[in-house]
């Protein structure tokens, strides 16, 4: 999510010299280090395609604008329900008229700490856990509706960050650059029983579909930024993103396409795609603890993977949402709530659509389902390391 920046407004600034209470002048540091969503929250809009994914760095810039020695904790949350379907950019509502459509209804909640390494540079760990469900009929026969379901610890990150401008010295703009890892801990192969597939049209174990699948199986490098600038008082604009780098090709899960039609003879096993987003727009500040943002946020699996190879099954997608956003400060506590609406979605023809339509000669583009909007909504505890930390930052401006 992103939000408000860390900055000083002139009012804020004029409250600082008069020398208030120390509890208002906790209030106001912890909003000037805690204001500011971040696309490194959950990054899924909802596209079937586009699996649940958080940078490594944490949820909130604030994780990022931490003190030598300070500590942020905190849990993000996000849902979405994807099942209008696409081709292209045309939607296909006969899917929904007509009881076909694939529903899946994802609940992801992400675990981070974040630790001020100095004032410029911080690290931070993240472990995501999801819970997922998928109703559909073609993946049961084609002629039941059944639902199949997933738990557990995704992919768990790390990471660092610096920025490129002392934030003391910078309140108005900054720019900061990270680096992080992704490991594959989470389970690529979860499975779960499919009806009407099995022999004599028995039910049959089988790994979910990889929309589902806690994990990818990969190790990953994510690189990402963030960047904001104060344009006037209590306004600010924002930019950030994040790249997925997943060499991995295939990860060796069985997905059982091939049994659908002899065109996906190459969709059999499971790609490890990679993956990516940008988020930018403006923030509002309303009081020192409240601000509202509002942006534009595109996410993406792409076509082909920028190191490795591209065969194996995946659904390229990507959304394009009106991004409106809150956040709430008290004390040392943040909660911030985005709900990403999406205005445009696309399924792009993948490697196999395009083979496909090379060797027959006829036009094709797989469908994916995608949400209508998401949620999610954060909330983090900063520890400082003394009280003194508030004084010094205080004299800073």
């Amino acid at each position: 999510m992103m939000g408000r920046p860390f900055f000083v407004a002139e009012n804020s600034r004029s409250i600082l010299t008069s020398k208030p209470n120390p509890m208002l002048q906790k209030t106001i540091i912890t909003c000037l280090l805690a204001v500011l969503f971040s696309i490194t929250e959950t990054m899924a809009q909802g596209c079937v395609a586009i699996r649940h994914f958080s940078s490594c760095l944490g949820n909130t810039i604030e994780n990022s604008l931490l003190g030598k020695g300070d500590v942020l904790i905190g849990t993000n949350y996000r849902y979405f329900k994807s099942f209008r379907h696409f081709r292209g950019t045309e939607q296909e509502p006969d899917r929904v008229t007509n009881n076909t459509e694939v529903i899946n209804h994802a609940h992801a909640w992400d675990f981070f700490a974040t630790l001020g390494i100095s004032t410029r540079v911080y690290a931070s760990l993240n472990v995501p856990t999801v819970i997922n469900t998928r109703s559909s009929l073609y993946e049961h026969g084609r002629t039941e509706r059944y639902t199949t379901f997933s738990r557990g610890l995704g992919d768990i990150r790390f990471g660092l960050g610096f920025w490129l401008l002392d934030p003391s010295e910078n309140p108005g703009g900054n720019l900061a650059l990270g680096l992080g890892l992704k490991l594959p801990t989470g389970n690529f192969n979860a499975s779960d029983i499919f009806y009407n597939v099995g022999a004599n049209g028995g039910p049959e174990t089988r790994p979910v579909d990889q929309s589902i699948q806690p994990g990818d199986g990969g190790f990953g490098l994510t690189l990402d930024f963030q960047l904001y600038q104060k344009l006037t008082e209590g306004l600010f604009t924002y930019a950030s993103g994040f790249y997925l780098v997943n060499p991995r090709e295939t990860n060796g899960i069985r997905t059982f396409r091939e049994t659908l039609s002899p065109l996906l003879e190459n969709e059999a096993i499971m790609a490890v795609p990679d993956q990516y987003a940008l988020r930018a727009g403006l923030s509002q500040t309303l009081s020192p603890s409240v601000a509202l943002s509002l942006g534009g946020r595109f996410e993406a699996v792409p076509v082909k993977d920028i190191i490795g190879g591209n065969d194996g099954f995946r659904r390229p997608g990507n959304v394009l949402s009106v991004d409106p956003g809150f956040s709430y400060m008290a004390h040392n506590f943040t909660f911030t709530l985005n709900v990403p609406v999406a205005v445009r979605r696309e399924r792009p023809q993948s490697i196999t659509d395009l083979q496909t339509q090379q060797m027959t000669g006829e036009p094709r583009t797989g469908d994916a389902a995608f949400a209508d909007y998401a949620i999610n909504a954060g909330i983090s505890y900063r520890f400082m390391r003394k009280e003194k930390l508030s004084e010094e930052l205080i004299n800073t401006f």
